[in-house]
This record gives C-alpha cells, structure tokens and sequence, in this order.
C-alpha cells in the first residue's frame, strides 16, 4: 500500500514558536489554511481510499478541504498525534527547543530509553504510532492520506522506512502540509517513495520566517 504522511497547516502554536503538543491544540492560520485549501489540487491525480488524522484539532481543519473533495470522511487515530512535549510544553526558548527534538532525534536512531523530560520515552512513542499505522495497513486499502505532526513523521519514518537517512532529516526542516509518500507494510517493511519537504500546493505557501519547533532542525532551535 501508498501511505501518504502529510504534516498539518501552520498553527499559531507554529509562528510563535511554541511547542503545543497537547490537547485540543490551536487552529490554523490564514496561511494554514490556505495550505490546507490547496492540498486537494495537489493530490487530485491520485485515487485515495481512506482520510486519517489525528485527535488534534490543526489535523481535522487540514483535512477539511481534502475530505470535502473526495466525499470522504476523515477517520481518527489516536496514536498518530504529535510527540508530547512533557514538561517543555508551551515553551518558546532554543535551549527547549533543542531538548525536545533531541530527545526525539534519539528515539529515531533507537535510543527508545529517552524520555522527554516530564512526558514519555521512544518505547511509548513507537507503540503508539506503529499500533495505528498497523491498522491503517490492516484495513486493505490501497492509498491513504494521513495528516499527523512535524516531529513524529519524521520520527517514526526515521526509524521504520528504509531509504530514509536520519542524518539528513535532522537538517531538514519539515514544512507545514510536506509529504512524506512511503510504499509497503509492517510486516515486509515500508521504503520511501518520496519526501517533500515544502507544502505539497507549492513553494511560495512556504511559511516566511516562522520559528516552529515541531518541523525544524535541531542546529535551527
């Protein structure tokens, strides 16, 4: 099967810097959603069987579009939400910054005995997201979009597709509404098709210089 990982428009939370992981979690902003509203032109030559997100408020908005185009209904999935940020929650500092997604960057490289300080270790991030993404491949389909979050995308697909080199992903920023296509299924194992790194409806929807935390380099924090 294609899953298509496509991380959610930008959030307030993303502008100012914040790392706002909990529940509900902010909206979008104006540039969120016009990122949300070009993604069904992005993906309008594919045939899309199923519309997952996450609990997360920023991932149903993004979806809005996309659903509304296909007639389809977005289907939740509890264990594909953002890696909670623990004591760091809401903080807007570098030194924050650079703890959480190095803590998250250590579960990538199989240091799962890490914990975000105040929140859960890799061992818990990865039984989550796998169980999910387990299911998403249980169900038969062919090809389906998953909207989900800026670190864990790149966390899970960091540890669990092949052709994915963490080094380089540590360096590369995730945008607002990037995709990540991989190819494949748990039990044969997922290869990457392709990564996008800028929002899937183009370039100049890129965010001028926000400082977002959940999509950014460690060397950026």
């Amino acid at each position: 099967m294609r899953l298509l990982m496509l991380r959610h428009g930008q959030t307030p939370a993303n502008v100012a810097g914040a790392l706002d992981t909990g529940a509900p979690g902010p909206g979008l902003t104006a540039l969120g959603q016009s990122q949300a509203e070009a993604v069904p032109g992005a993906l309008s030559d594919l045939s899309i069987d199923a519309l997952m997100i996450s609990p997360l408020v920023r991932t149903s908005l993004t979806a809005t579009p996309l659903s509304r185009a296909l007639s389809m209904e977005p289907q939740t999935l509890e264990g594909i939400r953002e890696v909670e940020a623990g004591d760091l929650e809401m903080r807007t500092d570098g030194a924050s910054h650079r703890a959480y997604l190095e803590t998250v960057f250590s579960w990538g490289r199989g240091r799962l005995n890490q914990q975000m300080p105040g929140g859960d270790d890799g061992h818990a991030f990865f039984d989550r997201f796998d169980r999910s993404i387990a299911q998403i491949a249980d169900a038969g389909w062919q090809r389906v979009v998953m909207v989900s979050h800026g670190a864990a995308i790149r966390c899970w697909a960091s540890a669990r597709v092949a052709g994915v080199d963490i080094d380089t992903v540590e360096r590369t920023p995730l945008a607002n509404t990037g995709l990540v296509e991989i190819e494949g299924d748990p039990r044969s194992g997922w290869r990457l098709v392709n990564w996008s790194t800028t929002p899937v409806g183009g370039a100049h929807l890129t965010a001028p210089a926000a400082d977002d935390p959940t999509g950014d380099t460690i060397e950026n924090a």
